[in-house]
């Protein structure tokens, strides 16, 4: 239900700009969030924004590198990703679920066992 494109290989300190569409519902409903795995390890949420107020949540390791922006018009999520390291290689995935699971000072949170539509993701990789 949920597609995602934009991954590829690109060096270190390279940029990538991932998209998420959704075919079947309307993401102004949903809280969108991104997440990524990298082999060998379990999956994690970095990034989410919520519906309402486009407030925008990041864990620290992509703070002040990503940005998480909605196209309301497209109804479309981005994943603007900046200084990309090696440590960001992984299948990247959007995920959405229903905005009442989380309280409005908190806005979102990306938290994998929460999100219950995924798409099938996109692989990223960094490397000189």
């Amino acid at each position: 239900q949920l597609t995602e494109s934009g991954g590829g290989s690109v060096q270190p300190g390279g940029s990538l700009r991932l998209t998420c569409a959704a075919y079947t519902f309307d993401m102004d409903y949903f809280v969108i969030g991104w997440f990524r795995q990298a082999p060998g390890k379990e999956r994690e949420g970095i990034s989410c924004i919520t519906n309402s107020d486009e407030r925008a949540h990041y864990v620290d390791s992509v703070k002040g590198r990503f940005t998480i922006s909605k196209d309301h018009i497209q109804k479309m999520v981005h994943l603007q990703m900046n200084s990309l390291t090696p440590e960001d290689t992984a299948v990247y995935y959007c995920g959405a679920t229903v905005p009442s699971l989380f309280s409005s000072d908190v806005g979102c949170v990306p938290n994998a066992t929460i999100y219950g539509y995924w798409g099938q993701g996109t692989k990223v990789t960094v490397s000189p």
